[in-house]
């Protein structure tokens, strides 16, 4: 792995004399990175937060060890993935199919665009590897062959510093690497050719557009045949468009779709929707966001977070203006 940047010695000097505010400062620049690595690793943004916050309390009782002779960002790296592989171990059983990791949760790309590289095809990189499909095959993967594919094939570490940040060997890097890699060759991670960003944001226009209109026909009509709908942390998997399509017409505020607001987001480098819901009170509130992957013009895989409480993360208000329903779109437009 390259060094990006200079390290400031007066301020790692200042903080290994105990100034907390030169720490903060020393670290500032790598805590999206960090976050987003946390991220691959654990799959959720709520324990990424969690295990960032930890990796830097050790970082910060642990600075005296830091020699210096790599960049600090491996040595945050470092301690970052040890944290991670501690709280997958946490876990216990490792998760045999996708349905089974009820912890996913969606990143904004307005974070992601926060981690900087001047290297255009590391940028692309980092985008491919959040996609969720590719976050969902790496939680399947064991802790280690993890730990070791995302250092070598995302953050392109060495397999020698690899083995070094993983007090291992050279050769069981390679080994783990391999595994690694033949295991997510098998995986549903590469998406067909995808559209221009013109054609996707007007799938999804028509998606707001047929759902809000309740038109269940022309929302299955941007649909692949084999489709499928995921909402973690339920284990329940909807397949196939006309079963996509039920739901759709049934279950989300009993069909009456024109009741709920989609707003327009993204999150791991797809486009996603936020949506609110109107409380007994009259207010309209968030309750969950959709990530869309759309392959060959049409709508492949819909994931389904209940997570009210990510919005702010995403930019987005927790409460929002109501919806205009089908019935009162139709009488204005009459």
């Amino acid at each position: 792995m390259q060094p990006t940047g200079t390290m400031d010695t007066d301020l790692l000097a200042a903080a290994r004399g105990g100034d907390d505010r030169a720490f903060r400062a020393l670290v500032s620049p790598h805590l999206r990175a960090l976050h987003v690595h946390s991220y691959r690793m654990l799959g959720s943004y709520d324990e990424a937060e969690e295990a960032v916050q930890e990796a830097l309390l050790r970082a910060w009782k642990g600075l005296a060890t830091f020699q210096g002779r790599a960049p600090l960002l491996h040595w945050l790296y470092r301690i970052t993935t040890t944290t991670c592989l501690k709280a997958i171990e946490a876990r216990g059983r490792q998760p045999v199919i996708d349905a089974e990791i009820d912890y996913l949760q969606p990143y904004p790309d307005r974070l992601l665009d926060q981690v900087t590289n001047p290297d255009p095809a590391v940028v692309l990189t980092r985008r491919d590897s959040v996609k969720l499909a590719f976050i969902t095959a790496l939680q399947r993967l064991p802790a280690t062959q993890r730990a070791v594919l995302i250092l070598r094939d995302v953050l392109t570490f060495t397999s020698a510093e690899v083995a070094e940040l993983l007090d291992t060997t050279v050769a069981a890097v390679n080994s783990a690497l391999q595994r690694a890699r033949t295991t997510m060759a098998t995986a549903d991670t590469a998406d067909q050719p995808q559209p221009l960003r013109p054609t996707e944001q007007s799938i999804v226009d028509r998606f707001v557009l047929a759902w809000q209109r309740c038109d269940i026909a022309a929302l299955a009509a941007l649909l692949r045949e084999d489709v499928t709908l995921h909402m973690p942390p339920e284990a329940l998997v909807f397949t196939g468009r006309d079963t996509v399509a039920r739901f759709f017409a049934t279950v989300p505020a009993g069909g009456r779709l024109d009741l709920i607001r989609l707003v327009s987001t993204r999150a791991n480098g797809q486009p996603a929707l936020a949506a609110y819901l109107p409380d007994d009170t009259g207010q309209c509130r968030g309750y969950g966001i959709m990530v869309l992957r759309i392959a060959a013009n049409q709508i492949a895989t819909i994931t389904g977070f209940p997570s009210p409480h990510l919005f702010p993360v995403f930019g987005l208000p927790e409460i929002s203006a109501a919806p205009m329903s089908s019935t009162t779109a139709r009488d204005q437009s009459g």
